[in-house]
């Protein structure tokens, strides 16, 4: 690995790591430039396959990690922290669920969740998409943090392959929002904007987890199991339903499969 990298702060190495996955959603926010319509079929199967990186993620990267933690320390039953922190994960998006206005892609109008408000279509499908990067973003952070302590579970490579993988699985996310905008008659600049726009919120997110992480080294167990129920909530809440919308699902089970090896290669390969 770099040593520039390695030598860095935690925080900054979350940092940098947020904005490599930031570019990632600009970039699939700006593929719509060039393919200028994508069907259905391709959608569901990037959102099949961000659902695979995600589950995968959230066992390889945090909830394993989380598990080995609690069996050095021998101070609780080994599944206590995960599964106090999965849960916690869970209801904090559930909340944030049904607190912030988003629509889903596919949807319309009135089927959008959250608060009631009057805000434009485009506007909620940026908010339903940057729910999926609040997870994301604090895994990344909460892992370089783990990292950053010297934990023997937690590695830095181990951090990298999960930023990897879920900058991955942001090229798909970026295209989501993108997409069904185009296809209602949006300039691709405006598609683009708002695509990419959606990813600002995982910088924050990352910053957060890695502080948070150093700055209260006994929680490790819990904030690992914390960012990885949130992403499991985003992926039974939201991924998998709406790449099931069309009556053909294959290929978002099929991208779900490819995605779900992927990040595990990914991790046990770094």
């Amino acid at each position: 690995m770099i040593d520039w990298f390695v030598n860095l702060n935690p925080v900054i190495q979350a940092f940098i790591g947020s904005l490599f996955m930031w570019s990632l959603t600009i970039a699939g926010a700006g593929s719509i430039i060039i393919l200028k319509d994508v069907s259905r079929r391709f959608l569901n199967g990037m959102l099949g396959f961000a659902a695979g990186v995600m589950i995968a993620a959230s066992f390889w990267s945090l909830l394993a990690p989380a598990i080995e933690l609690t069996r050095q320390n021998k101070t609780l039953p080994v599944w206590f922290p995960a599964s106090v922190g999965f849960v916690l994960g869970c209801l904090f998006l559930w909340s944030i669920d049904n607190l912030l206005p988003h629509l889903h892609p596919g949807y319309p109008l009135d089927d959008a969740e959250g608060k009631k408000t009057s805000w434009e279509r485009s506007v909620l499908l940026v908010l339903a998409i940057t729910l999926h990067n609040i997870p994301e973003g604090l895994a990344v952070g909460v892992a370089f943090g783990a990292a950053g302590a010297g934990l023997k579970s937690a590695t830095l490579a181990s951090a990298v392959a999960l930023t990897i993988g879920m900058g991955i699985q942001n090229f798909p996310e970026g295209l989501a929002v993108s997409a069904p905008l185009r296809r209602e008659g949006y300039s691709c600049s405006k598609c683009f904007y708002y695509g990419q726009l959606s990813g600002i919120v995982e910088p924050i997110a990352c910053i957060f987890g890695a502080f948070a992480v150093l700055l209260i080294r006994p929680l490790l167990p819990y904030a690992l199991a914390f960012a990885a129920g949130a992403m499991i909530y985003v992926v039974i809440e939201e991924l998998i339903p709406e790449s099931q919308m069309e009556k053909e699902t294959h290929s978002a089970t099929l991208g779900a499969v490819i995605g779900f090896v992927l990040m595990m290669i990914l991790d046990l390969g770094l």
